[in-house]
């Protein structure tokens, strides 16, 4: 069943739907391997070996989560100034 392109996209959007109710981009690169290895699958561009499909997606969920951390993340050295109470 997980060699099916559609069971891969199904997953990437429920995990992006996921990251909508919890967020904090954790499962947001789930969600883009997920999509990225049913793409892959779904144009014959991966072999149906579920390990092959497996690695695909932890390396593509990997990159996808450093790709937003690093555009979506915090900066270095960057510090929450505040001016004024909440109260005021």
């Amino acid at each position: 069943m997980m060699t099916v392109w559609w069971v891969w996209v199904v997953a990437g959007f429920a995990l992006g739907v996921l990251e909508v109710l919890a967020p904090g981009y954790i499962f947001l690169g789930f969600a883009i391997g997920a999509l990225v290895t049913g793409a892959g699958l779904g144009l014959g561009l991966l072999g149906n070996s579920l390990a092959v499909l497996i690695l695909v997606f932890a390396i593509a969920s990997l990159v996808a989560w450093l790709v937003l951390r690093r555009t979506m993340g915090v900066r270095e050295g960057q510090v929450k100034l505040w001016d004024r109470d909440i109260n005021d």
